[in-house]
């Protein structure tokens, strides 16, 4: 008690002497104010230490939900890998969500139940330029802080950031490639996938800018397979037909160049060439085995952890990259083996 009291009347003391000597008394005062906190052993938290949560270093208790193109492709499982390391580094949650297809009918459920869940942010490769957009804006609208990842948007700027490969150059690397490979003459094809696809379209765009440079290489233009392996052969057999001069053939995906390949086999057809695109197991394994002669590969790991660290960075009012170009590599049987190309090969599990 007596130690109460002589706290209380240092106290006073101390308001009184502050309130007749101004600024003079703001030391008296924190010099009794710290002889008081030694005495009662009580500690004030330090107003200029962060918290962990939310600060600038970390993601605090943020989730985010990762909506994949399609569930179980190898690219977006190497994306999920990279955005769950990134998640796990910064401290977030991660989910991660697909549909059984690439297409808004599977992806707009998906994506109208996480909004109703009310994640922090959502990382999505939309399926249609067109068909999310709307989605998309009501998922912004909800206060959910949107990263899109590989695919994009007919107005991608209600989304903080936009991750993906540059497809246009990817297209632009596979008819050089592919120019190559059929001596820089002969007739060209593109298979692709659907139209309405931003990446696909892209990288079609950049194959047909750059195979214009080759003039002895007559480019036929892309047919679509809707991403159906057995529509793919039927294009390439009736091209077969049609052009006895085919000497090439883009596929702009899996599928696209697995079906190309069945048709090559099922005319019996020698001298074409494939370049396909993306580095799954799959893809590597028709590399090995023939069917295709060379591989563009992206970088779905990184993709997915600059997509996270972009989100939290937004979440925590930090300056956020609004578009973020990822490279490539072109892999051919030939350096398949080398180190670094290994690294760019996708995985189909974290």
């Amino acid at each position: 008690m007596r130690g109460t009291t002589r706290i209380a009347a240092l106290l006073a003391l101390t308001l009184l002497v502050a309130a007749c000597a101004g600024g003079s008394g703001d030391t008296a005062a924190s010099e009794t104010a710290a002889e008081t906190e030694e005495e009662t052993g009580s500690e004030e938290p330090s107003e200029e230490e962060p918290s962990e949560e939310g600060s600038a270093a970390g993601g605090g208790d943020y989730s985010i939900t990762l909506i994949q193109g399609v569930a179980g492709d190898n690219f977006y499982i190497s994306m999920e890998c990279g955005a769950q390391a990134a998640a796990e580094e910064l401290g977030a949650t991660l989910d991660v969500q697909g549909g059984d297809e690439f297409s808004p009918t599977a992806q707009l459920p998906i994506l109208e139940a996480v909004i109703a869940e009310g994640p922090d942010a959502i990382l999505i490769a939309p399926t249609d330029t067109q068909a999310l957009q709307a989605p998309i804006q009501a998922a912004v609208d909800a206060g959910i802080t949107v990263v899109l990842v590989d695919t994009t948007l007919e107005d991608p700027s209600i989304a903080v950031s936009a991750i993906a490969s540059d497809n246009v150059e990817g297209g632009r690397l596979a008819a050089e490639a592919l120019a190559e490979l059929m001596g820089e003459e002969g007739a060209a094809l593109v298979v692709n996938v659907n139209p309405g696809i931003s990446t696909t379209d892209q990288r079609e765009q950049g194959f047909a800018e750059a195979i214009s440079g080759f003039p002895d290489i007559n480019y036929l233009g892309q047919e679509f397979s809707n991403n159906e392996p057995s529509r793919a052969a039927e294009i390439v057999s009736a091209t077969l037909a049609a052009e006895p001069e085919l000497r090439g053939i883009f596929g702009t995906n899996l599928f696209s160049a697995e079906g190309a390949a069945t048709g090559l086999r099922q005319a019996g057809a020698e001298g074409v060439s494939i370049v396909g695109f993306d580095a799954g197991p799959e893809q590597v394994a028709q590399l090995e085995e023939g069917l295709v002669q060379a591989l563009i590969a992206q970088q779905p790991n990184e993709i997915g952890r600059q997509g996270v660290e972009q989100a939290i960075a937004a979440l925590n009012g930090e300056d956020v990259e609004a578009e973020i170009s990822t490279g490539y590599s072109t892999i051919t049987a030939d350096n398949l083996e080398d180190p670094e190309i290994q690294e760019a090969l996708y995985v189909a599990e974290c």
